[in-house]
């Protein structure tokens, strides 16, 4: 029997002051838990509606019913499974390749978009700046499908971040050089800023290179989507300078 107190719990979690105060997250459906207990993330407790999941054997599991999942879940149909894992422990970011900075992204499903790009294009490193949105944020952790286990996620002051950088700054605007074109180390940071505003004044202060991409359609449209345009550059680097 699940109790109010659990239920409050769970709920708090979907705040980021009350998942910085437990050091702990809120992970629902079958496939981002499995991926998340198959990793090195610790898992605090598990709800499940039946036996379903695997190498959960020594995990802490309550079964529940489909009604008590509901009352937990923050999602219209849960999927069977809700799991409250603990944060991760914090690594350095290892500037041996290519780190994709993001500067005050806000939008919850870019970022789990972005999460996702980078495994797909094995960047390994995301520096984040302390204003863009947390990556533990429920909608951030559905739209990486578990590729949050394998980049590993920093947030912190950009500014001081790329000052105490070796690597090359690459930021992206719309008046840069044609990515296409431009010639791209093996290793370098790639600097993406915020949806309405792109990237702030002072690290563009900091950007060595300035790249863009070419637009080839109607001159109306404005810009493309932060998580489509990283795409876009993370394959130009990985095409060309890798």
């Amino acid at each position: 029997m699940v109790g109010k107190s659990q239920i409050k719990f769970i709920k708090s979690l979907l705040q980021k002051k009350y998942r910085n105060q437990y050091g702990m997250f809120v992970v629902e459906g079958l496939k981002t838990v499995q991926e998340l207990l198959d990793s090195n993330f610790e898992a605090h407790i598990i709800y499940t509606v039946g036996d379903v999941l695997d190498n959960a054997e020594h995990i802490n599991t309550e079964l529940v019913s489909e009604q008590e999942l509901k009352r937990l879940s923050n999602l219209k149909s849960p999927n069977k499974v809700l799991g409250v894992f603990k944060f991760p422990k914090e690594k350095p970011v290892d500037q041996q390749g290519w780190v994709l900075a993001l500067d005050d992204v806000r939008d919850p499903g870019n970022l789990g978009t972005i999460i996702r790009l980078c495994d797909w294009f094995g960047i390994q490193h995301l520096a984040c700046s302390n204003n863009t949105v947390d990556c533990f944020n429920p909608k951030v952790l559905q739209a990486t499908m578990g590729s949050i286990t394998r980049v590993n996620i920093v947030y912190t002051d950009l500014v001081q971040f790329i000052n105490e950088s070796s690597l090359s700054v690459y930021g992206t605007f719309m008046d840069g050089d044609n990515v296409h074109t431009t010639s791209l180390p093996q290793k370098g940071i790639l600097v993406m800023g915020n949806e309405a505003n792109g990237i702030s004044s002072a690290i563009e202060a900091l950007v060595e290179h300035r790249i863009s991409i070419p637009q080839f359609g109607d001159q109306r449209t404005e810009s493309l989507n932060v998580a489509t345009a990283t795409a876009i550059f993370l394959n130009e680097i990985k095409r060309t300078g890798s």
